[in-house]
């Protein structure tokens, strides 16, 4: 029985709100880095991925410093912080955004950036209205909501300059700003109230070795997931215009991965109760359509094999990247519940950075032939890694 909406440190609307105008003030600026870096600042493409690289690193530490401070210091804080660099990276992307100034306020946005998302992911630990795997869904679902709409408004603006795009980011980020300083200020209280009862319970504390394995295991599906993810972001475009086909083509898939995204993931939401019970089985069946997706791509010449290659892909997505979280919280103690919200976050950032570069060097020494082998292998042997340690647990337990 789910306890009453009270006892909630910020009503859920605001913690969606929060998630939603995140997503869409990123959205406005990721995804023109490349062209922004490449076709208007006339920088090479080694330099623009150089620039990724360093932005997610930067994202990386600030995943990991989200988590910590929300644990060790205070989270109202840690979230104004965060949003507190971030709006004003934006607000001087606005008024310098040359070189080297582009670069350098890209990686301080990552870095509030990376400290929001793992605050806004950890604050579903203490949700008390909702089982977390519910929260954690739904801040899935506003995340890629976030993006969908980004991604539109960013088509429509651009004509008219790129100053108007870092405008609508800060205006963003400025409003999201507002929002947490007046709607998550209960979260000090009910961190310190979650500390005290942690303080004064038997267990505590330390993390089962085998749930540390378990978490460990999930943890390298994550990073597998990612690095094969990556490819559809840099080198599968370049496949594809190989292949003559366009850039509208190859837009309009991640058109598909957005709308199977909206329209499924509210489905999983409805049974949340029953998919959390078969987590495992849950987490089994994602990854592996992840990694099964690219074995559609061996030998594909057709539109339609990348369609059907991005929608198993997709739903493998849905079903796995928020099940992650809800397995990590699971598992992690009362007093570290943040801190590992900030490693998920920061392995996913880890793969999204070593995506590109390892796709390339595949590419450059073998072919993509090679790749879309690598990338089902490399997912399809962290599934079974995860597979025999959760085995190994319950065969542990059972004794």
């Amino acid at each position: 029985m789910l306890k009453k909406h009270a006892l909630d440190p910020i009503k859920l609307i605001w913690l969606f709100a929060g998630s939603l105008i995140i997503n869409t003030g990123v959205s406005f600026i990721w995804p023109l880095t490349t062209i922004y870096i490449h076709n208007y600042l006339h920088e090479t493409l080694t330099i623009a991925g150089i620039v990724l690289f360093i932005n997610s690193a930067f994202t990386m530490v600030g995943n990991a410093l989200g988590g910590f401070l929300f644990d060790k210091w205070h989270p109202y804080q840690t979230l104004l912080t965060g949003v507190s660099i971030s709006t004003l990276s934006t607000f001087l992307l606005v008024l310098f955004h040359g070189w080297p100034a582009y670069p350098i306020l890209l990686i301080t946005l990552g870095l509030g950036n990376g400290i929001v998302v793992t605050g806004l992911n950890s604050i579903a630990t203490l949700i008390r209205s909702r089982n977390a795997s519910y929260v954690f869904n739904v801040l899935y679902f506003t995340q890629n909501l976030g993006l969908v709409f980004g991604s539109l408004i960013v088509g429509f603006i651009l004509p008219f300059g790129i100053t108007y795009i870092f405008l609508l980011a800060f205006i963003m980020f400025a409003f999201l700003s507002i929002v947490v300083f007046l709607e998550y200020r209960g979260l000090n209280q009910a961190h310190a109230a979650k500390g005290k009862k942690v303080a004064e319970s038997e267990y505590q504390e330390k993390i089962p070795y085998g749930a540390k394995k378990a978490i460990f295991s999930i943890l390298i599906c994550v990073l597998a997931a990612w690095i094969a993810y990556e490819q559809w972001n840099s080198n599968i475009s370049s496949y594809m215009l190989g292949l003559h086909m366009s850039v509208r083509l190859y837009s309009l898939l991640w058109t598909l991965n957005a709308v199977l995204i909206v329209l499924i993931q509210p489905l999983l939401t409805y049974f949340d109760d029953w998919l959390t019970q078969h987590l495992h089985g849950r987490l089994y069946i994602g990854f592996s359509l992840f990694g099964l997706a690219f074995l559609l791509l061996i030998g594909a010449n057709h539109y339609f094999s990348f369609v059907l290659a991005m929608a198993v892909l997709t739903c493998g997505e849905i079903l796995a990247f928020p099940a992650v979280s809800t397995f990590v919280n699971d598992r992690a103690s009362n007093k570290d519940k943040g801190k590992y919200q900030g490693i998920v976050q920061s392995v996913t950032s880890a793969g999204r950075a070593l995506g590109p570069l390892i796709g390339a060097l595949v590419i450059d020494n073998f072919s993509y032939l090679v790749l879309f082998i690598f990338c089902t292998i490399l997912v399809l042997i962290s599934v079974l890694l995860f597979a025999m340690i959760n085995a190994y647990n319950k065969k542990k337990i059972a004794k």
